[in-house]
């Protein structure tokens, strides 16, 4: 007996007769899954297109799942959905678009919850664990343009932007890396979800902006892109295009569920970024950038990036080792990246 249909039989022994569960209070250990299973979930329309693929995914992994019908969405409206017109810096970081997730799931209102990985603090709260990542998607940002720009000269993207052009972003990662290629560029501030953003570039808001490619193909928008900037261009946030899905630390049943469709490649590369993120304790404040890879021979290749705000200062490092070694890569490299910088890149 494999191991998804081992955790699917025990799901289905609380659902009798494959029909709705009889769950009385206290009747079920905390660390046993209840059903139905209650996903956590932002509000977006990419964040709700990540979550119902990752059910579709289990569902094909046991099939015994989606004939139960065993899962229940919870939208949740988080404080860094709501609070649209200041950087996330300004209101608390990044974990503002899990504060209300995280708090759900430690009170037991959701059991599990599906995340864009790169909007997902380093240090998770206690009780909560990071229990399985997807598959990467496409790990580039996209230039996009709005109408009027001229033809694109592949081998150096963004000679396409006038001098002085508008770039519409709320990504200091982004922000230090265009201004330091190209210093004459204006920066304004623009958040949103993926469809109000490109809505703002048609309407002329900004000459272009840049989303990441992932979410555009998650949303069938690719054709948006003007052109997919390569990693050597726009070093990637760290772990941009992972999934990663949080559940309670005691939930050991489930975690072992999840364990099915977890992706070793994805896990190895979240762990070395998220290392390196760790080490230098970057904030949303912080441009940071990072990037890794797995190689034909199963090693690693960690490549990552430090920048002051304005892109006068901006460093790239790159290190390469064994899988099993990715949190020690991590840490290294963002100790190598931090040492020397000037101490305004952190404040």
């Amino acid at each position: 007996m494999d191991a998804a249909t081992m955790q699917t039989d025990r799901l289905a022994a609380l659902a009798p007769h494959g029909g709705a569960p009889v769950v009385t209070p206290g009747s079920v250990p905390r660390h046993h899954p209840r059903l139905p299973l209650r996903v956590g979930t932002r509000a977006s329309p990419l964040a709700l297109q990540q979550t119902r693929s990752f059910l579709k995914v289990l569902a094909r992994v046991c099939p015994v799942l989606h004939q139960m019908d065993v899962f229940q969405e919870h939208v949740i409206r988080t404080t860094g959905d709501a609070v649209q017109d200041r950087r996330l810096a300004e209101i608390g970081g990044k974990g503002l678009f899990a504060k209300e997730i995280h708090e759900a799931l430690m009170d037991g209102r959701i059991d599990l919850a599906v995340h864009s990985l790169k909007d997902l603090e380093t240090a998770l709260p206690p009780g909560i664990v990071l229990a399985c990542t997807l598959p990467r998607e496409d790990v580039r940002d996209a230039l996009i343009l709005s109408d009027g720009c001229e033809d694109l000269d592949e081998a150096d993207p963004l000679a396409i932007l006038p001098h002085g052009a508008i770039v519409g972003t709320c990504s200091v990662r982004r922000q230090a890396q265009l201004l330091h290629a190209r210093p004459d560029l204006n920066i304004t501030m623009m958040r949103g979800n993926v469809h109000s953003r490109l809505d703002k570039i048609r309407h002329g808001d900004c000459a272009a902006s840049l989303l990441a490619m992932a979410g555009l193909r998650r949303l069938g928008l690719e054709a948006e892109a003007t052109i997919a900037l390569s990693p050597e261009t726009m070093l990637p946030a760290a772990c941009q295009g992972i999934v990663g899905i949080t559940a309670r630390e005691d939930a050991t049943e489930l975690r072992d569920l999840l364990k099915i469709v977890e992706d070793r490649a994805a896990r190895v590369a979240a762990t070395a970024e998220r290392s390196l993120l760790g080490t230098l304790d970057g904030s949303c404040s912080t441009p940071i950038g990072a990037f890794g890879q797995l190689l034909p021979d199963n090693r690693l290749r960690l490549s990552g990036l430090l920048a002051s705000t304005d892109g006068t200062f901006l460093r790239r490092g790159e290190i390469e080792g064994g899988c099993a070694d990715a949190a020690r890569m991590g840490a290294e490299l963002g100790a190598s990246l931090k040492a020397g910088a000037p101490a305004s890149v952190f404040a």
